[in-house]
């Protein structure tokens, strides 16, 4: 399940040839930077991605405990 409404587009965790994970969600970048943690930063060339709870939830089954 990847949480569409749509049927034609949804937010989703998949994982790269590399092992690395790649994240289709809502940019937030603007929004929410102001409200990082004091613990959390980002590059300049990074982007804060938001996806539903259900997709995360989803996708932990998939996600290797190392």
């Amino acid at each position: 399940m990847r949480d569409s409404r749509s049927s034609e587009t949804c937010p989703d965790i998949f994982e790269l040839g590399d092992g690395n994970f790649a994240v289709i969600g809502t940019e937030a970048t603007d929004a929410l930077d102001p409200f990082l943690p004091p613990d959390a930063a980002r590059a300049d060339y990074e982007r804060i991605v938001v996806i539903t709870r259900a997709t995360l939830i989803h996708a932990k089954n998939d996600i290797p405990d190392v």
